[in-house]
């Protein structure tokens, strides 16, 4: 959980006449947590944020002046990122962007974009061409693997993401050939949410061997190489999460090993910053036994919070008793036999944790998800049934 701040928050939402239902974001949890993490970073590596995990103002505020900038995969995300700072370094990315979302990136200043294909390295072209600009871009390439396991793969197999490696000898060709567009170096991000920090070294330095070869293939010297993001958060063990340190002390070591004239080594994480400053408090709304099973029914769901449902895990989460009982019915409740807590949806998939040992929950009793800082209300549903969205809460710096 966030910490007491929120567990004193939900106390006094339990008081009111409605059920509870709100995120919860500790912003200088999250100040705390991502400044020692940027610290630890070797001299040439920076941090940018990948927005597309949690893109809410106050959370962008607050760490503008903590990263070396922005990631970002869409016109929206771009716009969000210039109206809170007009000057942060902006990384521009996406598979599918439009003529619209090229020009405004340009007008804009981005420092990068992020190319996926000779078609948009051609667009790009003709769109800088026609603004009397210069863009400076990477190359993503989808390498051929293999790759450490982990949640999501994005590379190593057949997706709409990147350059297909083998073909990459054409796109370097067409991208040093081509004016107004310049080649800074490579993009390369081929997981989602791995959890080890060795396995994540090992995947950095084939990135380096790559690199280097291509370097000697085409003769080129990159300016800039961006190893992605990535690196995972543990829902299932929040005890067992991501060694940063000892990645941070291989990566010092793994960066001797990078030539000098890649001045600058990219990394773009989201989940890993965010997660864990924010927590999806929800009221008990009933708990019933259906053939054979135990349910408890919540204030909401995946309309708010579809991670779970969409990585099929069941996410951790607290019980926080409440005391109160409006009601003069018996107040129904479990204890100590699995438990599956489902939302307010007329869906049998609205589940957000299946079948987990749970210690006593009553109605009226509410759950506090944990680590829901990312990937929560940004991908939902939330308009699904027409139910009143959740209270966004922003405790401290704003």
């Amino acid at each position: 959980m966030a910490g007491s701040r929120i567990t004193a928050l939900v106390a006094e939402r339990a008081k009111g006449p409605d059920p509870v239902c709100l995120y919860a974001y500790d912003l200088d949890e999250l100040a705390s947590h991502v400044r020692a993490l940027v610290a630890e970073l070797p001299p040439r590596c920076r941090m940018f944020y990948a927005m597309k995990a949690n893109s809410a103002q106050p959370l962008l505020r607050t760490l503008a002046p903590l990263v070396a900038g922005f990631e970002v995969a869409s016109g929206g995300e771009l716009a969000k990122a210039r109206a809170v700072d007009g000057d942060s370094a902006i990384l521009f990315g996406g598979p599918a962007k439009t003529d619209r979302e090229i020009a405004d990136a340009l007008l804009a200043g981005v420092l990068r974009l992020h190319v996926e294909s000779v078609l948009e390295l051609h667009r790009v072209s003709a769109i800088a061409s026609r603004l009397g600009v210069r863009a400076d871009v990477l190359l993503r390439v989808n390498l051929a693997g293999p790759f450490p396991a982990a949640t999501i793969a994005m590379a190593g197999r057949p997706t709409q993401f990147g350059v297909d490696e083998s073909t990459l000898p054409e796109a370097v060709r067409i991208a040093l050939d081509l004016p107004g567009v310049r080649l800074a170096g490579f993009h390369l991000h081929s997981l989602s949410n791995n959890l080890s920090a060795g396995a994540h070294l090992e995947m950095l330095a084939v990135y380096r061997d790559r690199v280097l070869g291509w370097e000697r293939e085409f003769g080129l010297r990159c300016e800039v190489v961006n190893m992605g993001g990535g690196i995972g958060v543990n829902y299932g063990d929040l005890d067992a999460q991501f060694d940063w340190a000892g990645f941070t002390r291989g990566l010092r070591d793994l960066e001797l090993t990078f030539p000098e004239h890649w001045r600058e080594i990219d990394f773009e994480c989201g989940r890993f910053l965010v997660a864990g400053c924010g927590s999806y408090a929800v009221e008990v709304l009933d708990v019933k036994r259906n053939h054979g099973s135990v349910f408890a029914l919540v204030r909401g769901g995946t309309h708010h919070f579809r991670l779970p449902v969409s990585w099929q895990h069941s996410h951790p989460f607290v019980v926080q008793p409440v005391e109160r009982w409006a009601y003069p019915a018996p107040r129904p409740e479990s204890a100590g036999e699995p438990l599956t807590v489902t939302g307010e949806l007329c869906t049998p998939k609205d589940v957000l944790a299946r079948e987990v040992a749970a210690p006593r929950i009553r109605a009226g009793d509410v759950l506090v998800f944990q680590y829901a800082g990312a990937y929560g209300w940004e991908i939902s549903h939330h308009d699904f049934l027409s139910h009143p969205h959740p209270e966004q809460v922003f405790l401290g710096r704003t």
